[in-house]
C-alpha cells in the first residue's frame, strides 16, 4: 500500500501549553474572534473560527519551553485514518500511537515529522461534517 491515502485537508490544528490560561482564551475568543467548541474540564478548552482548531492545555510553567504540543491535519473520512497510519508505517516514520477514538468523536493518531514536531492525523466531526 505504498500510495498516499489522497490528501489531507490541511493543517487546521494546532495545540499549546499555556501558563496564563484565562488571558490566553480570553485572546483568542474575545478578541480574534474565536469561539468554543468544546470545554471538556478546567484545564482544556477547544477554539474554532468555523473551519480550524485551536487546542489550549493550561501548563504551569510554559514560559521558556516551547509552548507547543503539536500540530494537526484534518482528514473528512474517518476511515482514512488507519490508511494513514499503514502509509506512514510502511514509509518509516515514527509512531507515536496507533488510530483511536476520542471522547468527542474524533479519531487521530500522532507521529513525529523527520525533525522531531509531534503531528497529529485526525477526523474531527464538527469540521468534517461542514464540508
Amino acid at each position: 500500500m505504498n500510495t498516499r491515502p489522497g490528501k489531507t485537508n490541511g493543517m487546521r490544528h494546532v495545540a499549546l501549553f499555556v501558563d496564563e490560561f484565562e488571558k490566553t482564551e480570553a485572546f483568542y475568543v474575545e478578541l480574534l474572534g474565536m469561539e468554543v467548541e468544546w470545554r471538556p474540564d478546567q484545564d482544556n478548552v477547544y477554539l474554532t473560527s468555523g473551519n480550524d482548531n485551536l487546542a489550549l492545555h493550561r501548563a504551569e510553567t510554559a514560559k521558556g519551553l516551547s509552548n507547543l504540543d503539536h500540530i494537526g491535519f484534518f482528514v473528512n473520512d474517518i476511515d482514512s485514518i488507519d490508511r494513514w497510519y499503514e502509509f506512514l508505517a510502511e514509509n518509516k516514520i515514527t509512531l507515536l500511537t496507533v488510530p483511536r477514538i476520542h471522547r468527542d468523536g474524533a479519531k487521530s493518531f500522532y507521529c513525529r515529522d523527520p525533525s522531531g514536531v509531534k503531528v497529529q492525523i485526525i477526523y474531527h466531526p464538527p469540521i468534517a461534517q461542514q464540508e
